[in-house]
C-alpha cells in the first residue's frame, strides 16, 4: 500500500536508528547534563523533531495551556508551515521553569548554536554507549518514529514528524517491532514443541 525509498539501514547494513533500548539509555544519560543540554535533548527524546527545527524554537512556540510545542517545520518548499506535538507534564513544568529562571533572551529558547546542539547530542550519545550511524540526532529521530508507529496511528506518526506524504512515514512500518517479535516467538514455540516430539520418538 505505502511505498518508500528511504533506507532505515546504511550501505554497510547498519541500523540508522535508536531501538527502544538505546532511546532509554539516551534518556536516562540526559538526566545528569546542565540544564539547557537537558531540555534540548530531551525536546528531541519527545518530539522526533528535526534538530534545527527544536534549536529554532521560541518561547512563544510552547503552548502551556494545550500542553503542546509547536514547531515549524522544515524540509518543505515554503516557510510558515507548523505542526504541535504534545509533551508530558513533567517536560512542560521543567521548561517553565527554566524561562523563568535560566533563559535571558525570550526571543530565542537557547542561547547556544546549531553546531554545539549537535555536539550535545553526540555527547550524550556516547554517554549512554551509543555508536556508528544512528548516535546523532537524526537517529533518536528515526528512534522515535520506528517507536510511535508501532503504537500510534500512521496518520499521528506522520503529522508529528511533520511528513507531507504517508508513504515517507509508511518506512517505519517496516522495523521489526513488538508485535512482530511476539509472532516470531510464536513461530519459535511451535518449532521447538515440532523438534521435542520428533526428539522423543
Amino acid at each position: 500500500m505505502y511505498k518508500s525509498t528511504m533506507s532505515l539501514h546504511d550501505h554497510n547494513g547498519q541500523r540508522k536508528y535508536l531501538n527502544q533500548s538505546e532511546r532509554l539509555r539516551f534518556l536516562e544519560c540526559t538526566k545528569t547534563r546542565p540544564v539547557h543540554v537537558r531540555l534540548f535533548c530531551q525536546l528531541l527524546f519527545y518530539t522526533g523533531a528535526r534538530i534545527a527545527e527544536i534549536h529554532n524554537l521560541r518561547e512563544s512556540n510552547l503552548d502551556f495551556s494545550n500542553k503542546t510545542v509547536v514547531l515549524e517545520t522544515l524540509k518543505r518548499r515554503k516557510r510558515g508551515i507548523y505542526r504541535e506535538i504534545p509533551l508530558p507534564d513533567f517536560l512542560l513544568n521543567d521548561l517553565q521553569h527554566y524561562i523563568k529562571f535560566n533563559n535571558k533572551n525570550p526571543q530565542n529558547l537557547w542561547l547556544f548554536s546549531l553546531r554545539s546542539a549537535s555536539r550535545y547530542v553526540k555527547t550524550v550519545m556516547c554517554e549512554a554507549g551509543i555508536l556508528g550511524a544512528r548516535a546523532c540526532a537524526r537517529g533518536l529521530r528515526h528512534g522515535f518514529a520506528v517507536r510511535a508507529a508501532d503504537k500510534a496511528p500512521i496518520t499521528t506518526v506522520s503529522k508529528w514528524l511533520g511528513h507531507s506524504r504517508l508513504e515517507t512515514t509508511a518506512i517505519y512500518l517496516n522495523v521489526v517491532g513488538s508485535e512482530e517479535r511476539e509472532i516470531a516467538k510464536r513461530v519459535w514455540e511451535v518449532e521447538l514443541g515440532e523438534y521435542a516430539n520428533v526428539i522423543c520418538q
